[in-house]
């Protein structure tokens, strides 16, 4: 990878929270014009294959498919549906306008939540990204330890900086519909 490039993994699954982190990391890539984004993507698989390269134009957040998505189109009033279009748009615009400083890279690991953890950490170590941004819902210290967090497994075992993005607020929003630039 450039040298002179500021490598960035944004961690993707389709849900709301990874939807929060790619609209923050809009903005920071937009505002960086030497970032580079590889949007990552863990999915299941029984042989420890080392995933495949494609172009992110294929998959979200261009062409979100998850069952929250689903529910914001279905039952939502008309006004949230309009933003929401509104925020994919503007996300898929910025991420357009830079389409060779985004790619996209699919990772394949057991479903557990330890060899996820590992097999982005591996990833992100050989390709020498400076930081990773991965969506959060936030859970509590004794919620996480009950649960487990992927997020929150990624923070404490990476060498790497990682930015966790919890829902976005509405002030935050409605600053990132407003700005034209």
């Amino acid at each position: 990878m450039n040298e002179s490039k500021f490598n960035v993994l944004l961690y993707s699954d389709g849900s709301q929270q990874s939807f929060s982190a790619a609209v923050y990391t809009a903005t920071l890539f937009k505002n960086m014009p030497n970032m580079h984004l590889t949007v990552v993507q863990v999915q299941e698989s029984d042989e420890g294959s080392s995933g495949a390269e494609y172009s992110w134009k294929e998959t979200w957040p261009v062409n979100p498919t998850s069952d929250w998505m689903k529910l914001v189109i279905d039952e939502s009033d008309i006004v949230v549906k309009n933003q929401y279009n509104e925020i994919l748009n503007k996300t898929n615009e910025i991420f357009t306008k830079r389409g060779q400083d985004v790619s996209h890279q699919v990772i394949y690991s057991n479903p557990s939540i330890t060899d996820t953890v590992d097999a982005l950490l591996e990833y992100a170590t050989k390709k020498q990204f400076k930081l990773i941004i991965m969506g959060t819902r936030g859970l509590t210290t004794l919620k996480g330890l009950i649960f487990g967090c992927l997020a929150h497994s990624v923070l404490n075992k990476s060498t790497i900086p990682v930015l966790l993005i919890k829902k976005l607020s509405q002030e935050f929003i409605d600053s990132y519909c407003a700005d034209n630039s």
